[in-house]
């Protein structure tokens, strides 16, 4: 077949993990600590052509010291953002069926986002770093993924591990492969398990979008509310300039109003934070739907190795009946009708050509069904595990966002209540 995704993965996972660790239900994350610690910016060029790019500092330490793993005990060191969507390229090959976790994204992706555009701003440089800290955190949970020999070489080879990846050939697997998913594919029996699938990954894409943008909206407003307030205590600060009795009174209540107008930018970074968690699985939804397309592109691979089988046999039926007029003696009339008939030897290479195609037609089938069946029952296995992460992340992520509405109504009420016992105070 073309796309023998499978096989591909069996090879990789008899590769990097030992019999011992196969049986393993954990995952490297229970025995290791893996931090992104800081970022910085380099330079790169000759005379005056500069170019800069951001490095990531990876810190590795193995928390277990009972633990048998090949990871060495502390290790540091720094990666740039290409070779992390390296390693997530080749994850995608390897473990085709895998929903994989995604990585932050490059650069602003979309318009209500509240965030710097420029990739070299400190902030969003910081927020990438975190991203990618989650990336390799959602990795190493993984009880597959984590004891993968070309991703713990990321986290502690310093040099030689791109190298390494390019040798075995995967950029240009992952090149083609990659390419093969984009096209459209039209089933005559499409799964209705994936369908279903694929049919929640666009509804999960589309409502923590639209979540998304609800509120940028708002807390563009919240924003602009709050700071609106500074008004209000530049206000009160002049008039209690000018009354003696209610001077005191009104320079308190325009302190409480300018601190509710500076107390808002705390508040809404942790909720950008917030609204990251919940982006993360607006791309965890692009990942659940290629899974699907890879899911469609075996699927698809079948029903063409069924169709040229029909149409081989269909080949061969019109070859013996061609035989059986020689035979009947009405050869001399199909010569004079259509042109040169072949003859009963020829005919009977052909059928016995036919045959052979076939048999290897149906052997391709069977190869294919098989493979088909396998890639189903691993994907539908990881989708389970991720429906139940993301049931457990979403709901936390939920709950801390009210939390923080909680919280940021509190302090407003209470900056309120000040505002009015210093009014009610005045003599």
């Amino acid at each position: 077949m073309e796309d023998n995704y499978i096989k591909d993965s069996e090879e990789k996972e008899n590769a990097n993990i030992s019999p011992k660790e196969t049986d393993k239900k954990d995952a490297i994350i229970d025995h290791l600590e893996i931090c992104v610690t800081e970022a910085e910016k380099r330079e790169t060029g000759a005379l005056n052509i500069r170019d800069f790019y951001t490095v990531y500092l990876i810190e590795t330490k193995v928390m277990d010291p009972n633990w048998g793993g090949s990871l060495t005990t502390f290790s540091s060191l720094w990666r740039r953002y290409s070779e992390f969507e390296l390693l997530r390229a080749y994850l995608e090959v390897s473990y085709p069926y895998i929903v994989l976790p995604p990585l932050p994204e490059k650069k602003v992706m979309y318009a209500w986002q509240k965030v710097a555009s420029d990739t070299c701003d400190p902030d969003f440089v910081d927020r990438r770093r975190a991203g990618l800290e989650n990336f390799l955190l959602r990795v190493a949970s993984h009880p597959l993924l984590s004891y993968d020999q070309q991703f713990i070489g990321f986290l502690q080879q310093e040099t030689g591990w791109r190298e390494s990846f390019k040798d075995a050939g995967y950029l240009q697997r992952a090149e083609w492969k990659l390419k093969a998913l984009s096209v459209a594919v039209r089933l005559k029996q499409p799964d209705r398990r994936f369908e279903a699938i694929k049919n929640y990954g666009n509804e999960l894409q589309s409502n923590l979008g639209s979540f998304l943008r609800v509120r940028a909206r708002a807390v563009e407003r919240v924003y602009t509310v709050h700071k609106l307030h500074t008004n209000y205590g530049r206000v009160f600060s002049e008039w209690s300039a000018r009354e003696k009795e209610m001077g005191d009174g009104l320079q308190k209540a325009g302190h409480y109003l300018d601190s509710l107008a500076a107390g808002v930018d705390a508040p809404l970074e942790e909720e950008e934070l917030v609204a990251d968690q919940l982006k993360e699985y607006l791309f965890f939804a692009g990942a659940l739907q290629a899974v699907c397309r890879r899911q469609e592109a075996l699927q698809l691979a079948l029903e063409r190795a069924e169709l040229q089988v029909l149409s081989r046999t269909a080949e061969k039926d019109g070859v013996q009946r061609g035989n059986l007029l020689c035979l009947a003696g009405r050869a001399g009339l199909m010569s004079r009708l259509f042109g040169v008939v072949d003859s009963e030897e020829v005919l009977e290479q052909k059928v016995s050509l036919l045959d052979q195609r076939i048999q290897e037609g149906r052997s391709s089938i069977s190869c294919a069904r098989e493979e088909l069946s396998e890639f189903s029952a691993l994907a539908l296995t990881d989708v389970e595990r991720f429906q139940k992460q993301k049931v457990l992340d979403i709901r936390e992520t939920l709950a801390s966002y009210v939390s923080l509405q909680i919280k940021m109504c509190r302090k407003n009420l209470q900056t309120w209540t000040h505002v009015r016992d210093c009014l009610e105070g005045i003599p």
